[in-house]
């Protein structure tokens, strides 16, 4: 009786209980699910690697004005280019997979949400994406401005003429940097709706959440220059502040009931 009551308790709540070795099951297939999105979107980004170059090539073209064969990198070893081309096409795959991998990782998670929960995790989705896609479109932005600063320290001792490798390295990790940390505000957001960080403790904590963006922005940020990480960590402290608005007024609308489920 006891059981029966157990069963119609689970199954009036919506979650879907499942042994272990059919989560990993699960967990594999979602997985193989991604690494072929990442594939697919690998071969896509390779077909299209010339204009993929030559639009990551543009922030470089506009530092200083450098156009034509000014605007030429120099290749310093034999498989750089191989490499360049590889290493674009596989993290284009990456990028173009990504809604897939976060579909993948919403669907893993719903089973063992209540229905409320499961209804407010795709405008979390949708969110995430665009705010991964903004992310990235501000650290392309910021590119040339960046090498601006960067390339202005001893310019009458350097001559400014990048290898493909290094460039195209650090403007991905940049733009992926970027990507993540607009990830931040969403994630506060949710904790609060959550109940699992309430909106005083991120008020009452603001110096400890300075230091902890700034860690965090030094982490992420591929290089180890101030203005990187001043342009990396002083949008995410705004959009610490933002998600503890917004984080406030949407845990204000939940009752403590549904914040406790």
């Amino acid at each position: 009786m006891g059981l029966l009551k157990g069963k119609s308790k689970r199954k009036a709540t919506g979650i879907d209980e499942m042994s272990l070795v059919a989560h990993l099951s699960e967990l594999r297939g979602r997985l193989m699910k991604s690494v072929l999105a990442i594939a697919v979107g690998a071969i896509a980004a390779y077909a299209a690697h010339q204009q993929m170059l030559g639009f990551l090539q543009e922030p470089y073209c506009d530092y200083k004005g450098l156009r034509g064969e000014d605007c030429e990198f120099l290749t310093t070893r034999p498989l750089e280019n191989f490499s360049v081309v590889l290493s674009v096409s596989g993290y284009g795959g990456l990028i173009l997979a990504m809604p897939v991998i976060l579909y993948q990782l919403a669907r893993f998670v719903l089973p063992g949400l209540y229905p409320k929960e499961r209804r407010a995790l795709w405008p979390f989705f949708v969110v995430s994406v665009l705010l991964m896609a903004g992310g990235m479109v501000g650290g392309y932005l910021l590119m040339p401005k960046t090498l601006s600063v960067l390339l202005s320290f001893g310019t009458e001792e350097f001559t400014d003429k990048l290898s493909p490798g290094a460039y195209y390295g650090f403007f991905i990790k940049m733009v992926f940097a970027f990507g993540v940390a607009a990830q931040l505000p969403l994630v506060l957001v949710f904790l609060q709706s959550a109940g699992i960080v309430p909106t005083k403790a991120l008020k009452t904590n603001r110096r400890i959440s300075v230091v902890a963006v700034v860690l965090l922005a030094a982490v992420i940020t591929p290089t180890g220059d101030p203005f990187t990480l001043l342009v990396m960590a002083v949008p995410m402290y705004l959009s610490y502040e933002v998600a503890i608005v917004i984080g406030g007024r949407m845990s204000k609308t939940r009752s403590p009931e549904q914040i406790g489920s």
